[in-house]
């Protein structure tokens, strides 16, 4: 890997707009540092309202497009050493940005279902500080979509009126104002990610991975463009096996005796698979924060060491259950993906349309749903499967979103 801008598959134009803005970045702030110091800017100092450079960037597209990735080497090439090669991947700014331990780079990753708003003050907060040992102070929101009202409105006050040595990174699915507010989006400058293609990414398992090429290959047909997807399909078989109990309930939906048995073990594996990932990090956590107030000493006073602290306990306790319940969602959601995109393809094949399959390994099946099915019932699925994923996001039980979603689709398709 010659450069941080080598982690984004198949983002050439977005590269080529990172790097130029990042040179222009750095003559920024160099005569910025000039002009606090009392002195004369160079004669070709961009001005501050360089085209080339702001102070707020938001970076869109669908999940698996890199968007996180893109802001992160982006955070890079702005502290980069090499101010005529940002984000060369060897320096030692690129290198600490890259690990997550750049003094001067906060990276904010919502682990619960929403960003509070006492947690964006305190990063706007220390976003006012001057950088200690970068050229920027940067503020990296990835899932800015999960920002509540509050934090969005107190972010908003920094954006608008924001340091002269600070950039705000914002990542989001799209620009839809469900996904972000349009003042946030009208003072930023938009960088929109396009899905790698599944050629781009079989290259990448192979050179990066030592996959496969013909398992690589095949991750990379049926990842839906994902990067990581591809290399969790390729390398664990678990990740195979819960593709295949998705769309397994097409085909559940359409048998009484095994429709909701089907759709409650799918709801099942999620809550088992987010319990297993969250009970290590919750174990990690919780004593941590139990030795940080003092448990475990043996010292003066330190059988009391734990009093007055059960509040905060009780804070990472509740924390630690909005993780696990936005765990479950995103399984969930994933599952639900794969299923809309078998009957999306069931439709194409309906109606002869010359694209690509989302399932080339299903061609099979989805031959069959579409002489089985009219166009109008795989839509019916279609729908009933987005609108599982919407009431899902409005806190409705898992149980009864699931099988509400499947009860349509049998009905659609029971003939």
């Amino acid at each position: 890997m010659t450069t941080v801008f080598d982690r984004l598959v198949g983002q050439q134009a977005v590269v080529a707009e990172l790097t130029s803005a990042a040179i222009a970045a750095a003559q920024l702030a160099a005569a910025r540092e000039r002009e606090s110091h009392g002195e004369a800017p160079a004669p070709d100092a961009p001005r501050h309202g360089s085209s080339a450079m702001t102070h707020a960037w938001l970076f869109t597209g669908p999940p698996g497009s890199g968007r996180s990735v893109a802001a992160q080497c982006f955070a890079a090439a702005l502290q980069c050493e090499m101010t005529d090669d940002p984000g060369c991947g060897r320096c030692h700014a690129c290198a600490t940005v890259m690990a997550g331990t750049h003094a001067d780079v906060r990276r904010i990753v919502p682990d619960g279902l929403t960003i509070p708003v006492r947690n964006m003050r305190a990063i706007v907060q220390t976003a006012s500080r001057r950088p200690s040992v970068g050229r920027w102070q940067v503020v990296l929101i990835e899932d800015a979509d999960r920002l509540t009202e509050a934090a969005g409105n107190a972010l908003l006050k920094a954006v608008e009126e924001p340091p002269p040595r600070t950039v705000f990174l914002l990542c989001a699915p799209s620009i839809d104002p469900e996904d972000i507010s349009v003042t946030l989006r009208s003072r930023s400058r938009h960088v929109p990610l396009v899905m790698p293609s599944a050629t781009a990414i079989s290259e990448v398992l192979i050179a990066r991975d030592s996959i496969e090429p013909g398992l690589a290959q095949w991750a990379a047909s049926v990842c839906g463009g994902h990067v990581g997807r591809a290399r969790r399909l390729a390398t664990d078989q678990q990740s195979r096996d819960e593709r295949t109990q998705a769309l397994g309930l097409a085909r559940a939906a359409t048998s009484n005796a095994r429709a909701y048995q089907a759709a409650e073990e799918l709801v099942k594996s999620a809550e088992a698979a987010a319990k297993s990932i969250s009970a290590k990090l919750d174990e990690a956590e919780t004593e941590e924060m139990r030795t940080a107030l003092g448990a475990g000493g043996t010292g003066k006073g330190s059988a009391g060491a734990l009093r007055g602290s059960a509040g905060i306990l009780k804070d990472l306790e509740k924390r630690q259950r909005s993780r696990q319940t936005r765990t479950i969602r995103d399984l969930l959601d994933r599952a639900l993906v794969d299923l809309a995109a078998l009957f999306r393809d069931a439709l194409a094949v309906s109606y002869g349309a010359g694209v690509v399959a989302m399932h080339p390994d299903m061609a099979e099946q989805t031959q069959g749903m579409a002489r089985y099915a009219s166009r109008e019932e795989l839509l019916t699925c279609v729908e009933a499967v987005l609108e599982c994923r919407e009431v899902l996001g409005l806190n409705v039980k898992p149980k009864f979103a699931v099988d509400a979603m499947v009860a349509k689709i049998g009905m659609a398709l029971r003939h």
